[in-house]
């Protein structure tokens, strides 16, 4: 069992950045990846990044490549995702995942987090 504790969330304007953590308890296993998707209110769930365990091999959502930066620290179990240039359509609730799956855009995840509110303002 994986429990996944997100913070960093917070009001920031137009340009600004911020960092998301994803703090996980239990055992991660190198096979796992971890990523980090958002919903806003009235619009599907989004994938934005996700990351291998093992490899730190690195996946991107297309409105965020360039912005966005997902980091592993396996020492402390948990996931970053640092969100530079933010834009006001970047405002949403973001949710860490992590499972065992071959597609990270697609793939079923197993545990997700209580989510944390990015508010970007114009």
């Amino acid at each position: 069992q994986v429990q996944l504790v997100e913070s960093g969330g917070g009001l920031v304007q137009a340009g600004g950045s911020l960092r998301l953590s994803c703090a996980a308890s239990g055992r991660l296993f190198n096979t796992y990846t971890m990523g980090w998707f958002r919903q806003a209110p009235g619009k599907e769930r989004e994938f934005v990044a996700a990351i291998r365990w093992s490899g730190s091999t690195t996946y991107y959502g297309d409105s965020v490549k360039g912005r966005f930066t997902i980091t592993n620290d396996k020492a402390k179990n948990t996931v970053y995702l640092q969100m530079n240039s933010l834009k006001p359509e970047d405002t949403a609730v973001y949710y860490c995942t992590a499972g065992f799956l071959s597609n990270p855009y697609t793939g079923r995840y197993d545990y997700w987090g209580q989510g944390t509110q990015v508010t970007v303002s114009s």
